[in-house]
């Protein structure tokens, strides 16, 4: 009898326990770790053969003028990325699959390419221009092309200028994956000339031209970079903008411009044109 008293008091107890743990719990929201990182990453891909905008220092690390941008925006905007390595010409399929977030790779803002993404408001101001070899005095401007071959870097706004010259004066064109071997082929004499973004060729002539490649004629198209995102994602366009206009305002956008191209930026950069 006294054994069964027992077990009964203690089942009460028990049970007063557990009650009393309950009402003690109701309001709380279940337990998160503390000091978790809950912000979502956002995957940033470009081109890695495009310098001065992006390339692959002698480290294996990126490095460039749209690398060091992204990094800012991404401070002044308390943003969390992950850097990717992807195919010119790959960038917009993968915006549109969702397989990233974000492109910037010294890519023109272009009619065609907002029908299928969105852009910031442009941060660089480009243009297309011709490069020839040292010793190439024939080629000086477009109609010069006719029966010459232009070397050019797959799904570019060369390629698209390439294209129509060679319908406007029976012009050939190779398309390279890279701005490395678009350069390659012209110094081995597989190409008469190239079409390319001027302050990539003008930076490959400084850098690893060696003599052997210059610039010329007037530019072919004037044109202006932009960062694009998935089409429609408009609180991430808006949030790039924001950071554009805060690297702006602090000073930092002008710093990285001037680090990168030994000049100031245009005033409205990031921005556009008045």
């Amino acid at each position: 009898m006294k054994k069964l008293f027992k077990l009964g008091l203690l089942a009460l107890t028990v049970m007063a326990l557990m009650i009393a743990a309950v009402g003690c719990g109701g309001g709380e929201e279940p337990a998160t770790t503390d000091g978790e990182d809950t912000t979502e990453t956002l995957t940033v891909a470009f081109e890695p053969t495009f310098a001065p905008f992006e390339s692959t220092d002698e480290n294996g690390e990126f490095v460039g003028f749209d690398i060091d941008l992204i990094n800012a925006i991404a401070e002044a905007q308390d943003m969390k990325i992950e850097l990717k390595s992807l195919g010119f010409d790959g960038l917009i399929p993968a915006l549109q699959s969702a397989q990233i977030d974000i492109a910037i790779s010294g890519m023109t803002i272009k009619p065609e390419r907002e029908e299928k993404v969105d852009f910031s408001v442009p941060y660089y101001e480009a243009g297309l221009i011709m490069a020839v070899s040292e010793d190439n005095n024939e080629i000086t401007k477009p109609e010069d092309l006719a029966g010459k071959t232009i070397a050019v870097q797959i799904g570019t706004t060369g390629a698209n200028k390439a294209q129509e010259y060679k319908e406007q004066y029976g012009a050939k064109v190779k398309t390279f994956n890279t701005t490395d071997l678009v350069f390659m082929e012209l110094v081995n004499g597989g190409a008469d000339v190239v079409i390319n973004d001027k302050p990539v060729t003008k930076n490959y002539i400084e850098t690893r031209g060696e003599g052997k490649v210059k610039m010329v004629g007037d530019l072919l198209e004037g044109e202006y970079y932009g960062i694009a995102v998935t089409e429609g994602n408009t609180e991430l366009l808006e949030k790039i903008n924001e950071g554009l206009n805060k690297v702006k305002e602090n000073g930092k956008f002008g710093e990285l411009y001037k680090e990168w191209f030994g000049i100031t930026p245009p005033e409205y950069l990031p921005g556009n044109p008045s």
